[in-house]
């Protein structure tokens, strides 16, 4: 994680960071002061940069590196800044303004990689359209701003479900595609037998232990289902979550059209809101489909005329 700290009124830039330099060793002790639990497994505060940055205040920020192990690591990330913040101006005569962590990321980064048989997802015409939908999404921010969003429904919904804060996780992944270069979080290729080649790069910071993590349950037995025993291993499966979630969107999008789909779960929605139960809930679905007919009045109808004639 990278810790930020903000310096004003600082005059020349190289003089600061010289003195930055100079009493790095002593900046690094300071911030591991504020974990005991992170310098007795050999992490902490680990490194640190010295940035110039374009804002009117021409501010110097310090961004301390933090190895944080298994936590997310926000709590400790920023008690780290405002324990450095008194002994920088004490050294560069700077005044300190923010202190506080970056949910961007750039060294967590989570990676999956899939190989889609074209035999079984419609055929080579099929993998040609999800890999041009892919390139429109990489080149034209308002179909990225959806194809990324789509990644970030399953995403979101597994950190949720952690305990984990989706917002972050938001942020950073948006913020993140900006710098890389590329507007979409995936990639598609096609390979020499013709079968479709998805990946994802996605920055990830995520807690096994610490805060909501281990005092509620859910998330508890949530991680158990995972059978994930590190935050490494953690980003991983919302990196292969968020390749699935991408590919099934862009294949029904490219195959049958998305509306199909939608439609499908929304009739479903309805038979189960008018107390279809079972074998109850296909049929109605199924029917108001068919009929092109999707509507409460057409699910209750159906459900009482289900209901007479199995009476």
């Amino acid at each position: 994680m990278i810790g930020q700290v903000q310096l004003m009124g600082c005059g020349d830039f190289e003089k600061v960071r010289e003195a930055i330099e100079e009493h790095k060793g002593e900046i690094l002790d300071l911030a591991n002061s504020r974990s005991r639990t992170l310098s007795s497994m050999k992490a902490g505060a680990r490194d640190l940069e010295v940035r110039k940055i374009n804002d009117p205040e021409g501010s110097i920020v310090l961004h301390l590196k933090v190895d944080v192990r298994d936590a997310m690591g926000a709590n400790v990330v920023n008690s780290m800044c405002e324990a450095v913040a008194p002994f920088l101006e004490s050294i560069t005569g700077c005044k300190t303004n923010l202190r506080i962590l970056s949910n961007l990321t750039p060294d967590r980064i989570a990676r999956s990689k899939a190989k889609f048989r074209k035999d079984l997802i419609g055929g080579e015409e099929v993998v040609k359209r999800i890999i041009r939908s892919y390139e429109m999404a990489d080149v034209d921010p308002y179909r990225a701003a959806t194809h990324n969003k789509g990644i970030m429904n399953g995403v979101d919904a597994v950190i949720l479900a952690t305990m984990n804060d989706w917002r972050s996780a938001e942020a950073n992944a948006h913020t993140y595609h900006n710098l890389s270069g590329h507007l979409s979080l995936t990639r598609y290729s096609q390979d020499e037998n013709g079968d479709l080649i998805g990946e994802i790069e996605i920055p990830v910071a995520v807690g096994t232990v610490g805060g909501s993590t281990n005092t509620v349950k859910k998330a508890a037995i949530f991680r158990k289902i995972l059978s994930v025993g590190s935050s490494s291993e953690f980003a991983q499966v919302l990196a292969a979550v968020g390749l699935a979630q991408n590919f099934a969107a862009l294949r029904a999008l490219s195959a049958e059209g998305i509306q199909k789909g939608h439609m499908g779960l929304h009739a479903r929605s309805l038979a189960v809101s008018v107390g279809a139960k079972g074998d109850e809930i296909d049929r109605i679905s199924e029917t108001m489909v068919s009929e092109g007919n999707i509507s409460m009045a057409r699910a209750r109808d159906l459900l009482e005329s289900i209901r007479k004639s199995s009476a």
